[in-house]
């Protein structure tokens, strides 16, 4: 969705340019030239300043934003909730997993809820490697998997394609 917004604002920015100065950028004649000095060196096209200054500007600007996307946006983190001794979360799959990061207690069992809203044929099935576990998730259902974590660590699961993924963040109980 990103993408598109992006692609459909460059190409809106190209067609108001263009309407503005109401100019073709380059334009080729019908008749070809013999002359071979025409045929060696490139003629320059001449932009205002602010046509250059726009465009770098943009440039720079989705440098910084794929450089935060990819580097800087840190994933959404959210504890389970305990209700009746069974911690237990709600995952929405759509584009993704939403949260993609889950923090557990280890000893105590856990209830994903997953609840498919993206019609990919990627997303409709749920793999956790670490426990042996693998469901189909019915579009616009929620789908229970219900495990007990033994020890801490940090447990994976993904698409059946394994090109989403999420994090199951187990810590050690607490011992009051």
């Amino acid at each position: 969705m990103l993408t598109k917004t992006i692609i459909g604002s460059i190409a809106t920015l190209g067609l108001v340019f263009g309407v503005i100065s109401g100019k073709t950028v380059a334009q080729m004649s019908h008749e070809m030239p013999v002359s071979e000095k025409s045929q060696t060196k490139f003629q320059p096209i001449e932009q205002p300043l602010w046509v250059k200054g726009t465009v770098t500007g943009v440039g720079l600007a989705l440098i910084g934003l794929e450089t935060w996307w990819f580097l800087l946006s840190k994933p959404k983190s959210q504890k389970a909730e305990a209700h009746d001794g069974i911690q237990e979360i709600s995952i929405t799959v759509d584009g993704g997993y939403e949260p993609s990061r889950v923090n557990v207690n280890a000893g105590q069992k856990v209830r994903l809820n997953f609840l498919r809203r993206d019609p990919s044929s990627c997303l409709e099935e749920i793999r956790l490697p670490d426990f042996h576990i693998a469901k189909n998730l019915p579009l616009n259902q929620v789908t229970s998997i219900e495990f007990t974590p033994d020890k801490p660590g940090t447990y994976t699961f993904a698409c059946g394609m394994n090109m989403f993924r999420g994090v199951i963040e187990v810590q050690a109980a607490k011992l009051f």
